[in-house]
């Protein structure tokens, strides 16, 4: 085994126990008794409030331009949208059923990132969107009972990739702490927004202690500290590794859900089937992609 050097080692482990943390946010998510908009509301309060506590403790400055932070702040109308039709997909079917449907992400990102980059989209990206395809068509057939949760697990999907696609933009300009500070301020205030014409804000919300409690770890260590902790270690990490790692978000997270709620996210072996097309399909695009960049090494003339 090639050895690797200490601060790669600690990197790994740390990105593991991140991606761990995001495959548990769907356990919370199925945990939280309030509806899906609530959730989000206090979701983002949490994580915004205790991101900007980061930056003071790190003495780390916020400012940016008007034409960012307004950038920003209509794109979490986009992150919002996600998380809303995330937790919504878990509220209607399953866990498992929501991470599968979420993994979907790459189908759109492959579709969406050459069109709106003007780029011609290849035929690795077409075999993979196809497989996709399929293996979502056999979830559906098999597990039609979910279909609503399903198709909010999909557009969550597409939301997430809008934003990724927006958001590869705006890294190349400023820190990723300071891009997801201001999108979950935008993301809150769009849902207090989408709450107040819902009538949503006058509705009593009642939080039991356990929500209370959930609603902090969902807001605290699986949104603020993981996402400050994925970002630190692409310093050392590559991003083919970083992708690869972060596809086991979805399988961790369907381990976990059977562990805590057993024969409820019991599915028929259909949907297994399906489920592995789609898992598999994204383990094995970025080693393929990989090969493809890879230089065909010539022939030596003898």
């Amino acid at each position: 085994m090639p050895f690797q050097k200490p601060e790669i080692s600690k990197n790994l482990i740390i990105l593991h126990i991140t991606v761990f943390v995001w495959g548990f946010t769907g356990i919370l998510g199925a945990l939280i008794s309030i509806d899906a908009a609530h959730l989000v509301w206090y979701r983002v309060l949490i994580a915004f409030i205790s991101l900007y506590g980061y930056f003071l403790f790190k003495k780390i400055s916020i400012r940016v331009s008007r034409e960012t932070f307004l950038k920003l702040f209509f794109t979490g109308a986009i992150v919002a949208a996600h998380w809303i039709l995330f937790f919504q997909s878990i509220k209607l079917s399953t866990v498992s059923v929501a991470l599968v449907s979420l993994s979907s992400l790459t189908l759109f990102t492959a579709i969406l990132e050459p069109l709106l980059k003007r780029q011609k989209i290849s035929g690795l990206e077409i075999f993979t969107g196809l497989m996709i395809i399929s293996g979502i068509y056999m979830i559906f057939k098999f597990e039609s009972r979910y279909s609503i949760g399903i198709i909010s697990g999909l557009l969550s999907a597409l939301c997430a990739s809008i934003f990724s696609i927006i958001n590869s933009k705006q890294i190349q300009n400023r820190p990723a702490p300071i891009i997801s500070f201001y999108e979950l301020i935008g993301a809150w205030v769009w849902v207090s927004l989408y709450l107040l014409i819902s009538e949503g804000l006058k509705a009593p919300v009642s939080l039991n202690p356990s929500d209370l409690f959930f609603l902090l770890i969902l807001g605290t260590v699986c949104t603020s500290l993981a996402y400050v902790a994925g970002v630190a270690v692409m310093k050392e990490l590559s991003a083919f590794r970083v992708a690869l790692i972060t596809n086991l978000e979805p399988v961790y997270g369907i381990i976990l859900a059977f562990m805590f709620f057993g024969k409820k996210e019991q599915m028929t072996p259909g949907f297994y089937a399906g489920a592995i097309i789609v898992l598999g399909t994204i383990f094995l695009y970025p080693y393929l992609k990989n090969i493809k960049r890879k230089p065909i090494p010539k022939t030596p003339i003898g």
